[in-house]
């Protein structure tokens, strides 16, 4: 399985949760580069793919959501 991962940090709570950040607009860019590293490395083994989101907090906390998103076809930004 192919698995590609955003990350984001927030030192604080100020600019919102790391996890927010990953938002439609965002997941559509992340997806459109998926689908070009896809194409060139992944669909010849017909491996099957998802995206997991990484948040890390200031204080030292880590949340993994696994399969946060399905991939959006849509490109417009």
């Amino acid at each position: 399985m192919l698995i590609y991962i955003e990350i984001k940090y927030r030192s604080s709570s100020r600019y919102g949760d790391p996890l927010e950040a990953v938002d439609v607009r965002k997941q559509r860019r992340i997806c459109k580069v998926a689908a070009y590293h896809y194409a060139q490395h992944g669909r010849r083994e017909g491996r099957p793919c998802r995206f997991d989101v990484i948040g890390i907090y200031g204080d030292g906390r880590i949340k993994h959501i696994k399969n946060a998103f399905e991939y959006q076809s849509s490109y417009r930004d």
